[in-house]
Order: structure tokens, then sequence, then C-alpha cells
């Protein structure tokens, strides 16, 4: 159980950061998986009431606040028709809706969490992720980067583009985490993410070109399902093999691909 000594509530992102980088200090975010650590720290920091909780539509694209929780995916009217509903669709059955009442946006991406079906839903959009400090990534360079110093996630950004989008997964229950997911876009080009490998979410790159040079039709789409379970690293925990893994990949990737062929 993680321990604190103090509990404080900035009223901006800027003493936040001050707050972050003077003292042995974590940011809570909803609190849903910092509170399974097993270490003290001095200070929690709590971005409650920091302005981070918004939705912004422009034009051509959406903004969301890191403190923006889950469950607004299913109930907030903009991300509920970004995308036919994408997101909504696989926010919807993360975990139990009081565990989605709690779970932030920030809380979920900053520490790049390998179960996390929501970045591999978010790695096959246009997403942007804006740091305080250290400033603007696309989700793809941001979960390869490594920081250099400690920052805060500010907001993430999607854009607007004409996509077709499926998401699969395979759990054991209702409210556990995924074994695997597998996450497909289709616009002018395939994208392919997959994730829960258990280790975080990643796009495979050759099965994207096979497919982007010969076009999807069934006979690519049984190749590329086989290319994706060869080409993404996999592994062993408590819940599955990485045997069963790569079996259960080839099996998600072909569904989600002709979902959106």
């Amino acid at each position: 159980m993680i321990q604190f000594n103090e509990y404080l509530k900035p009223k901006t992102i800027e003493e936040a950061y001050k707050l972050l980088i003077t003292k042995n200090a974590e940011i809570v975010g909803g609190g849903a998986f910092l509170r399974l650590s097993n270490r003290k720290v001095d200070v929690a920091i709590d971005l409650f009431d920091a302005n981070l909780d918004f939705v912004k539509e422009n034009d051509n694209y959406i903004e969301i606040g890191s403190m923006v929780v889950i469950s607004a995916f299913e109930e907030n009217p903009i991300l509920i028709n970004l995308y036919n509903g994408f997101l909504k669709n696989v926010s919807e059955t993360i975990l139990s809706f009081q565990m989605r009442n709690i779970i932030t946006i920030g809380g979920t991406l900053y520490p790049k969490y390998g179960f996390s079906d929501l970045i591999t839903a978010l790695l096959v959009l246009p997403t942007e992720i804006y740091l305080y400090k250290s400033g603007k990534f696309t989700l793809e360079e941001f979960l390869k980067t490594k920081l250099a110093h400690k920052d805060i996630l500010e907001k993430i950004v999607i854009k607007k583009e004409n996509l077709k989008t499926s998401f699969q997964y395979i759990r054991n229950s209702e409210y556990d985490f995924s074994i695997l997911n597998v996450a497909v876009s289709k616009g002018e080009e395939v994208k392919i993410a997959v994730g829960a490998r258990p280790g975080v979410a990643l796009l495979a790159y050759k099965t994207m070109q096979f497919l982007n040079e010969n076009g999807l039709n069934e006979e690519t789409i049984i190749k590329a399902s086989k290319m994706v379970s060869d080409e993404i690293p996999f592994s062993d925990d408590i819940k599955a093999s990485k045997e069963y893994r790569k079996k259960v990949c080839e099996a998600l990737v072909k569904r989600a691909l002709l979902e959106v062929m």
C-alpha cells in the first residue's frame, strides 16, 4: 500500500509542477492504480482543482484534459460521437462503471500501462500528447520516449479524420484486464496496434506496410493476421502464455481487419 505524508491540491498546473520537482512527490490522478504501489511518498499531488477536467471540440480536433475520467467517453456528447462511438465502445468495457468514474486519462497514459485498452485504441487514431514542460508528442513517440525529468500530462488532442475503426479483446471475465487487445483503423492507410502483450501497445509496422502496399481483401487479411502474430513480441504472465497470445492475436487482427474492410 502506498503512503503519503502530505496531500495537496494545487490550483494551477504550474503550482503542481513546482511541487512535483522540488519534493518527493507523485501525481495522484484518479488514484485507481497508484494506490497499489508499495512505497512511501512525501507529497501526493491531486490535480482535481487545476482546471484539467475539460473536453473541447474544434473544427479539426478534440482536446481532452488529463483529469477527464474514462466514463466521460461514454457520457460526454462530443466523445460519444467521435469516430462513430469508437472510444465509447472501447471505454464502456473497461472494468466496472465505478472504476471508470475514478480512472483518469492522464493516469492511464502517463505511466504507459501495458494492460491499457485505451492506449491501444488511441494508438490507431491521430493522437497527440501534451506534456506541461516537455511539449507535444505523438502518442507513438511518447510511448517510446524516456523522459529526462518528471512532467505532467496536460491534455491529449485527437484529430478528426475519415477513419473506419475496430477494437477487439479477450478477457477471462467482464471486469478483468485484457489478456490481449487489438485496434485497427483504416483511412488512407491501415494502422494496427496490439496491446496487453502484456507490455504496452505497439504498432505492427511491417504488416501495416504490407497492407498499405497490397490493399485490403480477404487474401491479404489472412496473410496480415499471421504476419502480426510473428512481428509483435509477446511474453508470459499470470494470465496467459506467450504462445497463447500469439494465437489469439492472429484471430483478433483478422476479425478487426474484416470489420474495417
